[in-house]
């Protein structure tokens, strides 16, 4: 049998690497695909299922919340039991919960299958970086390969909207979750034979299980009390049981922590300069820019009436414009005038955009009255969230980049899904005002509509404050390696909205 020479072996192993690439993007793609594909599905779901308004927000809120909080702990298990396990778990989950989610016939099946989904894409995307530096450990191709990756993410949310149309309107919307089974299986089969599994440091490994339980549940309770307080109020009983549950646990973690040797979260990284800023500005904008797509899809599908199809070609402009500006042009813009000078132009326009979509009536035309909002918001979004992430992870150390990245992960999660269920619960609640005053159903759920639009814009723009007074510019400028790692931890961040 002839010897395979060292030559081939090379050769083997780099279509191997790249082929691995390959499928770490198909699974990015599905998440990205699943989540621009539900936004436009939200109308049809909300008449078959007979959702309220608010209670819609729990179709976004459940996969928002379980994907948050199991961040951190996904990110622990790829080191305890291996990436590849990891990788290839996550993505049965996801697989298996959108059938679910396909089959769903009721309001709880569909959320507990948007639940599960969150965890499943929490296991798969939080180890997809560590599979990419693993695989490539020359600088060059790093970098190639996280741009591919990050031009898969943003995208996929923008063939999304299309597919989302087409199939909502052609079939229905089970369709939308049904056509993650193919692409999930496709897979599974493909990192099972092509991704190298990583040396795991086993259950006994001395990492901190118990702080990643703690701060999973402490996450999850605290996010569920939030967005549920809408509902029963915030000075209810269920809201101080959940919130206290949630305080308890977070002490417990905290305490935990500044005892352990080898921490899930080691307390030093609270200290790091512009972390805690930086994260709180991102939260202030996923506020008031992820409640866009649920907004606007119901406004332009219940007001405007607009077929689904249509639905999604409209916000079309808005994704090519966030993945135009996320292929490289806004790192090149970032690497020539410093972060926080392209922040603050981005958020600007994010807030015009917002300001503009609050002047929308009950007969506006979509050149003239939509689209100039959506082009200033598909902006403000592409050259604010990059630079923000840069601005974060500026000082923290390299051993800590991981955790850095989660912890803004985590709170832009959080901020997402509180800030969604606030704003459509502004909506709803004076929309039903104007209904019961004797307005027209079309002039009143506008009217919510607005007022949602603007609050997010006071949202964003108290962001912009912060931003100028508290968070400070990046000193070095990154080199293309870390532009690129930075743009593909952004492209986790923001596509499961």
């Amino acid at each position: 049998m002839p010897s395979t020479s060292p030559t081939e072996a090379t050769e083997r192993s780099n279509r191997r690497r790249w082929l691995a690439l390959v499928t770490v993007c198909l699974a990015m793609f599905m998440s990205a695909l699943d989540s621009s594909i539900v936004n436009v599905a939200l109308p049809a779901i909300q008449r078959q299922l007979h959702f309220s308004q608010a209670d819609l927000t729990w179709v976004i809120d459940a996969y928002l919340i379980t994907f948050g909080s199991f961040l951190l702990m996904a990110g622990r298990l790829g080191d305890l039991v291996g990436r590849k396990r990891v990788f290839l778990g996550g993505i049965a989950l996801f697989t298996v919960s959108s059938a679910v989610c396909g089959l769903a016939t009721g309001q709880a099946m569909l959320i507990i299958g948007r639940f599960v989904q969150g965890i499943g894409g929490a296991l798969s995307a939080s180890v997809i970086i560590a599979i990419i530096v693993t695989e490539f450990p020359v600088a060059a191709e790093r970098a190639k390969a996280m741009s591919a990756y990050v031009f898969v993410a943003v995208g996929g949310g923008a063939i999304g909207l299309m597919v989302g149309g087409v199939l909502t309107q052609a079939l229905n919307w089970h369709w939308i979750f049904f056509i993650n089974v193919p692409i999930g299986i496709a897979t599974l089969v493909m990192g099972r034979i092509l991704i190298v599994e990583n040396e795991g440091l086993g259950i006994g490994g001395g990492v901190d299980v118990t702080g990643s339980v703690l701060v999973t549940a402490s996450l999850m309770l605290g996010i569920f009390a939030i967005v549920t307080a809408t509902q029963y109020g915030w000075a209810s009983v269920h809201t101080a049981l959940f919130l206290g549950a949630a305080a308890v646990l977070a002490v417990a973690f905290v305490v935990l922590e500044s005892r352990l040797r080898n921490p899930i979260m080691p307390l030093r990284i609270l200290r790091v300069p512009n972390l805690a800023s930086s994260s709180i500005v991102r939260g202030f904008l996923a506020t008031g820019m992820f409640s866009t797509f649920f907004l606007g899809a119901l406004y332009l599908e219940n007001v405007l009436h607009y077929s689904p199809t249509l639905t999604g070609l409209a916000f079309l402009p808005m994704a090519v414009m966030m993945a135009v500006l996320s292929s490289g042009l806004t790192a090149r813009l970032v690497t020539r005038f410093g972060a926080k000078r392209v922040l603050i132009p981005g958020m600007i326009s994010a807030i015009a955009g917002l300001l503009l979509l609050a002047r929308l009536g009950t007969h506006a035309r979509y050149v003239t009255d939509v689209l100039p909002g959506l082009i200033l918001l598909g902006y403000g979004a592409g050259t604010s969230f990059m630079p923000l992430l840069a601005i974060a992870m500026e000082d923290v150390p390299n051993e800590d980049a991981g955790l850095g990245s989660g912890i803004v992960n985590v709170s832009m999660q959080m901020a997402a899904a509180v800030g969604l269920a606030l704003l459509s619960t502004i909506a709803t609640n004076h929309t039903r005002q104007l209904v019961g005053a004797g307005h027209t159903t079309a002039a009143a759920l506008v009217a919510g509509y607005r007022l949602a639009f603007v609050v997010g814009a006071v949202c964003v723009a108290i962001g912009l404050v912060v931003a100028i007074i508290r968070v400070r510019g990046a000193g070095a400028e990154p080199d293309e390696e870390e532009i690129a790692t930075l743009e593909a931890f952004e492209a986790i961040e923001t596509v499961p909205m």
